[in-house]
């Protein structure tokens, strides 16, 4: 087993405490938007101790791939590490975004490469030949859009929008548009439509944003409570970082939810998303490969965007865990290349240690976060104490793993006053009928219901 060391991405929309509180830290000062754990080449995290220290995880992975990723995934994966696990915290919305299947990533990737675009160049869309499929476990509470609400609700609230700009002629035409391309009876259709005009007219999107944001600010608000209002508050957050943007109008043909602490989401391929506000552990499947649409100053390629998204109503991808025989709380999307495990971890009872040990879920490689108290990891191999913030890395080789609370931690006791530890666990995506989870769209409550 490997401690690591982790790199911080300072994007500008990232809090600046969030990570440091969670972590046990001090703040840097700026923006800290992501923490990476695994060994993406873009940003790998660094191993500790072995004789290895400084040397990148992916570097590590590189001189022994069969012992550190085993057969199994090296067949599946190739020769990498096939997630990446993230802290992620949103002080301001994300840019509206999806990803592309496996079969476009290969084929946009082959497409770039053969038109000779640089891989770092801003203006290319696919980094690398892979998906990148995600699951967010909230840790606070978590805004998000996520996926398109059916077209007859956005289309009373795109008609309520048309209302409130009876008087401006360009912005209401637009509006009107929309609605009348929501009327369509073929629901794919009619989102397709309704997203198309909103992208492909931004001279009268833009003039719409401003018309319904001055009727807003003059009085326009409806009951936050009601559809209307969450809708209005939708429009004022994302006009506020991104003034006159069309992907403010886009955001309200999408679902907005708002995670629970211990709730989670997952986004397959196509899924149009963007996080607006929270703190969460994201797990992803190691690629770069964001098409974007919107409230953002990166590069927006309409044409390739449309090419990607899945146009249809969506019931909300929570993710309910999974309890195994072990007591292991896993969370199972389905996508083959990651999984993640929260781990538990109450004080021994009685003259038993063993009654506190939990074990780690392993289909392969794994990477471990502890985010409260004191852990030990127990190999065959040895053990390894990580304290909260601390991370690291468990080669396929090394197996089983036990997690169980550190005798001497202090941090973080129980409503009994007993010791605890948090922790989570991420390792490849089990297969055939080892999978607990994998289970379809589960109804979630959207904002607009959550009292």
């Amino acid at each position: 087993m490997y401690q690591l060391d982790n790199p911080l991405r300072p994007y500008n929309w990232g809090s600046t405490t969030a990570i440091a509180e969670l972590l046990g830290r001090t703040p840097s000062g700026g923006p800290e938007a992501e923490l990476w754990i695994g060994a993406h080449p873009d940003s790998p995290s660094t191993v500790q101790g072995h004789g290895d220290s400084g040397t990148g995880l992916d570097e590590l992975i590189g001189t022994d791939p069969d012992r550190t990723l085993g057969s199994p995934t090296r067949e599946a994966f190739g020769d990498r590490l096939p997630f990446l696990m993230k802290v992620l915290a949103a002080a301001a919305p994300l840019s509206l975004q999806v990803h592309p299947s496996p079969e476009q990533a290969r084929e946009g990737f082959d497409r770039e490469n053969a038109a000779s675009i640089p891989q770092d160049a801003p203006h290319r869309n696919y980094r690398d030949a892979f998906s990148k499929p995600e699951l967010i476990f909230a840790l606070t509470d978590f805004d998000a859009l996520c996926g398109f609400r059916a077209p007859a609700e956005a289309a009373e609230i795109f008609t309520w929008l048309a209302g409130l700009v009876e008087q401006r002629g360009q912005a209401r035409a637009i509006l009107r548009s929309v609605v009348t391309d929501l009327g369509n009876p073929d629901e794919a259709a009619a989102l397709r439509e309704a997203f198309t005009r909103l992208l492909t007219s931004p001279d009268e999107s833009r003039a719409a944003v401003e018309a319904v944001v001055a009727a807003l600010d003059d009085g326009g608000a409806p009951e936050p409570s009601s559809l209307e209002g969450s809708a209005a508050a939708t429009v004022l957050q994302l006009n506020g970082h991104h003034p006159g943007d069309p992907g403010v109008l886009v955001a309200l043909l999408l679902n907005r939810v708002t995670l629970r602490p211990g709730q989670a989401l997952y986004l397959p391929a196509g899924n149009v998303h963007a996080y607006l506000e929270g703190l969460g552990v994201e797990v992803m499947a190691s690629s770069d490969n964001v098409l974007r649409g919107g409230l953002t100053t990166k590069h927006v390629d309409t044409g390739e965007l449309l090419k990607t998204v899945e146009f249809a109503p969506l019931e909300l991808p929570l993710l309910e865990p999974q309890s195994t025989p072990l007591g292991q709380e896993l969370y199972c999307p389905p996508f083959d290349e990651f999984q993640l495990q929260r781990l538990e971890l109450p004080s021994a009872f009685g003259d038993t240690a063993a009654s506190a040990d939990m074990p780690v879920a392993q289909n392969g490689p794994a990477v471990v976060l502890v985010v409260s108290g004191t852990i030990v990891l127990d190999s065959p191999k040895g053990d390894l104490i990580l304290h909260r913030g601390q991370s690291a890395f468990i080669p396929a080789n090394e197996s089983p793993v036990m997690a169980r609370l550190a005798s001497d931690t202090t941090d973080t006791t129980d409503d009994d006053g007993g010791s605890t530890a948090v922790a989570f666990a991420v390792t490849v995506g089990a297969a055939g009928d080892a999978n607990p989870g994998g289970l379809g769209p589960v109804r979630g409550r959207r904002e607009e219901t959550q009292p």
